[in-house]
């Protein structure tokens, strides 16, 4: 039976991670409250002790504007640990699974990003998260990087749940509608993590096999849609009468002491080939997380 190490089990891709992985063996889910990834020694001091098949680091500093003003702390948690991890996991023969973003691009391409596109991180977070990426290959530990976008779900803190409070609150809404990526719910990502984790440690897999498979894969939702459009879908599938007018506003309209990339989009054919999986429509997806969400509000 594997020993998986599962890092923020309270965010909203943990929580479901701590679901999707327990089939696959002994899970064993932290928090921050458990373990500071702010603390390189603490980390070392758990893997050792947890000695793990798998390591799963979800976890991260997310917070991508006040990242702007926090940049130690943010480069601790996100550039720091996931190389402390790398190393441990080194050591013991473990897998590291992490998951990085979008945002260690700048979003000036003209199609969808694939993984070995040169990256230019725009602000504080992308960088750090770049570092994390960039220190985990370093370590040469068996490992894979999961690049996703526009995380949602039913639970914590998302663009999704921050569009159907203010759609209850306010007349108006102003959404940025030249940024462009892939909305992906945090269901999504927890499963096909587990899906990939049974196919790699299936049984007859061939070292030699494995080693091709392990690197950097983009997990994102397929399709694309601005902020401004997932607004617009939001509030369908929600049925909020009477909803708030929308405007589409252009990024100029709304500053940030973070810049985004207008371009998110990130190519998934990668993980298609290698796994046979795919993160299924946005539009899909997004009716299933409304529909669990509808679901909790009844219960």
């Amino acid at each position: 039976m594997k020993t998986i190490l599962l890092t923020g089990k309270h965010g909203q891709v943990g929580w479901e991670l701590q679901r999707t992985l327990a089939p696959l063996g002994k899970v064993i889910a932290l928090d921050a409250e458990d373990l500071d990834l702010a603390d390189a020694e603490a980390i070392r001091r758990k893997v050792r002790e947890v000695q793990p098949h798998i390591i799963v680091n979800p976890a991260a500093y997310t917070a991508v504007d006040k990242a702007e003003s926090e940049p130690g702390l943010a480069m601790a948690i996100n550039g720091i640990a996931p190389g402390v991890f790398a190393e441990e996991a080194k050591v013991l023969d473990a897998l590291l699974v992490h998951y990085s973003t979008d945002y260690i691009f700048d979003g000036s391409k003209q199609g969808a990003y694939v993984e070995d596109d040169t990256p230019n991180p725009l602000g504080v977070y992308g960088q750090t998260k770049l570092a994390g990426e960039q220190a985990i290959r370093a370590a040469g530990c068996k490992h894979l990087i999961l690049r996703t976008s526009w995380v949602y779900g039913a639970r914590g803190k998302n663009f999704l749940l921050t569009m159907l409070k203010l759609a209850k609150e306010r007349s108006e809404l102003s959404i940025v509608d030249d940024q462009i990526g892939a909305p992906t719910w945090s269901r999504t990502l927890g499963e096909i993590t587990a899906q990939i984790l049974s196919q790699l440690h299936a049984p007859g897999r061939m070292q030699a096999e494995l080693e091709k498979l392990y690197g950097t894969y983009h997990l994102t939702s397929l399709g694309e849609v601005s902020w401004y459009g997932f607004t617009t879908e939001i509030l369908q599938q929600a049925a909020i009468h009477p909803g708030p007018a929308l405007h589409p506003i252009p990024t100029s309209a709304y500053p940030t002491p973070a810049a985004r990339p207008r371009n998110s989009r990130l190519s998934n054919d990668k993980l298609l080939d290698a796994f046979g999986l795919s993160g299924g429509d946005w539009q899909d997806n997004l009716q299933l997380c409304m529909q669990e969400l509808k679901a909790s509000a009844r219960a």
